[in-house]
């Protein structure tokens, strides 16, 4: 009942925002994520096109993930302006102390919001745009076909690998041909080849830098087509996290931590390893456990403690973990001897220079040739609100710092 009378409170609100809200602009922004785009590929690849767009407006040194830095969480943190814990997506995978299921608790897996959008927190940039009377559209964003707060965008599309990235250009030009009042004036898109070369031969590799060329040509040929517009279209492209090399003579095996599973629950992230008791006052065996794993962490990994957690705003809650491990780069966790260990990860300290990530945007709101310092993917999301005119919500995590030097 209680549930029902929010969700009822929270419908009137939003009703009300919709009613009362005006767009006052006409900007139009795209926002792209490459997933996997590390910072100097552009570089590293020769990525033409993107250095001209690079060239046209803005690019940050880096963009800075947030903890963890994997797909998901920073996906979420970009698209809510908001940290892991509070838009509750904390990892690709992960479990819910307060979801019990069976003998355990009820696990997150990547797009499982489609089916079960209270897995997810906050206003996504497509869910203030149409609160306000602008029409949205994504292209498989993460969760973007999920129904948060009650809603999709207007456009959207159910994620499928196998989809053709020229049509994702093609559909994105398509969505801006549309009559104004039908016409989405943001549209987020996403990329995934990057990321997938990545991981199965390494971000050395010359697959993944046939991946960067490929991707390089389809954003060169989408932003050549944006300037045909009459209207003002701003261009984001961003990704979510680097990728590094692993070392698969360092893998740390779950069997050797000594976890006894009939107190715990182990998720295995690959680059983290989130542990939840299962036992309701469980302080001992938490402490006991911690004791432990922390007597035989070297180099391979390290036990958050609360200084750390602080740091990267990682709290204890149900579902970040009574206990997380995190491995040190190179390193991944793998179940048993038989793990495949792929050559590429992600999913470390977001500091570690192998996952800075990309950020490029050009467009009438950005100044042009303008190199910025490293920044937060936090401040992505109130510069989209502040180009578009919307109201920014007063609950995000993300501030105007570092971006403020590149608008116009």
């Amino acid at each position: 009942m209680l549930r029902f009378l929010l969700s009822f409170c929270l419908g009137l609100i939003m009703l009300s925002m919709e009613a009362t809200a005006k767009p006052t602009n006409n900007q139009h922004v795209v926002l792209i994520s490459v997933d996997g785009l590390r910072h100097d590929y552009i570089e590293k690849y020769q990525a033409e096109a993107l250095a001209n767009i690079a060239k046209q407006g803005i690019r940050s040194e880096r963009l800075i993930p947030v903890y963890p830095a994997n797909t998901f969480p920073n996906h979420l943190s970009v698209i809510t302006g908001r940290y892991p814990v509070n838009h509750g997506i904390v990892n690709n995978r992960f479990a819910d102390k307060t979801r019990p299921k069976g003998n355990g608790f009820a696990h997150y897996a990547m797009g499982k919001g489609n089916q079960d959008s209270t897995w997810l927190n906050g206003t996504p940039l497509w869910n203030l745009a149409e609160l306000n009377g602008v029409k949205a559209a994504t292209y498989f964003w993460p969760e973007s076909d999920a129904r948060i707060n009650g809603r999709t965008p207007t456009y959207y599309y159910h994620y499928s690998k196998y989809a053709d990235y020229q049509a994702r250009v093609d559909q994105i030009i398509d969505w801006l041909t549309l009559p104004a009042e039908t016409r989405p004036r943001f549209i987020a898109g996403y990329f995934s080849l990057v990321d997938s070369q990545g991981h199965n031969f390494g971000p050395d590799a010359k697959q993944t830098e046939d991946a960067v060329t490929r991707i390089d040509a389809l954003l060169g040929q989408l932003y050549k087509r944006l300037q045909t517009f009459d209207f003002p279209v701003n261009v984001i492209i961003v990704s979510d996290h680097g990728m590094q090399q692993t070392d698969a003579s360092k893998k740390i095996l779950l069997e050797t931590l000594s976890i006894d599973s009939t107190l715990f629950e182990v998720v295995n992230q690959h680059t983290q390893v989130h542990i939840y008791a299962r036992g309701k006052n469980a302080s001992q065996q938490i402490t006991k456990l911690e004791g432990h794993l922390e007597s035989i962490a070297n180099q391979g990994f390290k036990v958050m403690n609360s200084t750390l957690r602080k740091k990267y705003h990682y709290p204890v809650t149900a579902r970040t973990g009574d206990i997380v491990l995190q491995a040190q780069p190179g390193v991944v966790f793998a179940d048993n001897e038989q793990s495949n260990i792929k050559p590429g990860a992600h999913g470390y300290w977001p500091e570690t220079p192998a996952m800075g990530a990309t950020f490029i945007a050009a467009g009438p709101a950005f100044k042009v040739d303008k190199q910025l310092p490293p920044m937060s993917n936090l401040e992505i999301y109130p510069a989209v609100v502040h180009i578009m005119g919307l109201p920014l919500p007063d609950d995000i995590d993300g501030t105007l710092e570092i971006i403020r030097q590149g608008l116009e």
